[in-house]
């Protein structure tokens, strides 16, 4: 099998679909991790100045020895955590960020005794490690849509994602409104799966969760989501409780402080089932913007896998599963579609899980394994 060197989002950091595709792939196969390289230059906040930080504290420690996620799936090789200039553009800068990757991340692939890896990036602040790591071929998987994507330095990421599609070998790209971005003959749509085992098997009710009528949502609290229309909808259904399972990421203060509104914070990956499998509905909220519309979120299907009632806005990654959900854009709308879920037929549960049955990691694993191993094959 094809020896892989990963640039993906931090490991641990939560459970992105590199990290799924990553930890399915098929067959016994040598892969070095390497952690986020910033999408944008660090600002003098508290935020960016922890996040430094531990990266630092990261990048002294030997990558064998670096964490994995808790209560999720070992990393699946060592982690390296590199340090270089972000988001550089001068040609010297380049040049040493090339000089430490190679020096950083080459060490740690001959330690795990990797045979000309394939490059599969998927942060295109990356780009300078390709021709550095005596790569076999340079897989592109594009999860995001870079020049929407909130809290990134949209310009630069678009520039160096240019380069790296001109000089990938694979594209891999999460949505068909990411794909017509690059080249057709070298790009493949290889949409998110979802954890059928995870999701699917029964789970204890989560201790935290609200009794009564329960309209639900996991997921980074952030921007992309309409916070005017849940609060809305949460005061016409006074009797509903709306339970937000995730970390706080903007301003959320048309929701905070309504009496129906629980905001639990984070929990693990592993932890969701007992919240979505036994929410009324689940809420899936967007705002319609680019973000959005070139997305593929992972929670659409884990919320069918889980079999319970969804209640969204219109995005264009629900098409295939539109008959499977209610979809709604007015407060008016939402709370007669959550209402509606009350009748919820015990059938329609097993007709969610059926509509993903076909869809899960380990297929889309499979299907980006042959394409990279086919790769390395012409290579040689």
């Amino acid at each position: 099998m094809t020896d892989l060197i990963v640039f993906g989002e931090d490991w641990g950091a939560h459970p992105s679909s590199t990290q799924h595709l990553v930890s399915h792939l098929p067959g016994e196969r040598r892969v070095v991790w390497v952690n986020s390289i910033g999408l944008r230059r660090p600002r003098l906040t508290p935020g960016d100045g922890g996040r430094v930080l531990r990266k630092l504290v990261s990048a002294v420690r030997p990558a064998a020895a670096a964490p994995a996620r808790a209560a999720g799936p070992a990393a699946p090789g060592p982690v390296v955590q590199p340090i270089i200039l972000p988001m550089a553009r001068s040609a010297v800068a380049r040049r040493l960020n090339r000089f430490l990757l190679a020096r950083k991340v080459g060490a740690a692939a001959r330690a795990a005794c990797l045979i000309r890896p394939v490059l599969w990036i998927s942060l295109p602040s990356a780009i300078d490690a390709v021709g550095a790591l005596d790569e076999s071929a340079v897989v592109y998987y594009c999860g995001d849509d870079f020049g929407a994507l909130a809290g990134v330095d949209h310009a630069r990421c678009l520039e160096m994602e240019t380069e790296l599609a001109a000089r990938a070998d694979l594209i891999l790209a999460a949505s068909p409104a990411m794909a017509a971005r690059f080249p057709a003959a070298k790009t493949h749509v290889l949409p998110h799966g979802v954890d059928l085992a995870l999701f699917g098997t029964p789970a204890p009710r989560a201790a935290d969760l609200p009794e009564g009528p329960v309209a639900g949502f996991y997921g980074t609290l952030a921007e992309w989501l309409d916070y005017d229309l849940i609060a809305a909808t949460a005061r016409l259904l006074p009797d509903w409780r709306f339970v937000f399972v995730g970390p706080i990421g903007t301003n959320i203060s048309a929701i905070a402080g309504l009496p129906n509104v629980s905001l639990l914070g984070a929990r693990p990956h592993a932890a969701l089932p007992s919240y979505v499998q036994h929410w009324t509905a689940g809420l899936i909220p967007f705002l319609d913007n680019a973000q959005i519309r070139a997305s593929n979120p992972l929670k659409l299907r884990e919320y069918l896998a889980a079999g319970r009632p969804i209640v969204a806005t219109p995005f264009p990654a629900m098409q295939p599963y539109a008959r499977h959900m209610a979809v709604a854009t007015t407060p008016e709308g939402f709370a007669a579609a959550l209402r509606a879920t009350l009748l919820d037929p015990p059938a329609a549960a097993a007709d969610r899980r059926a509509a993903v049955a076909s869809e899960s990691w380990e297929k889309r694993a499979a299907t980006a394994s042959a394409l990279i191993d086919g790769l390395a094959k012409v290579a040689t």
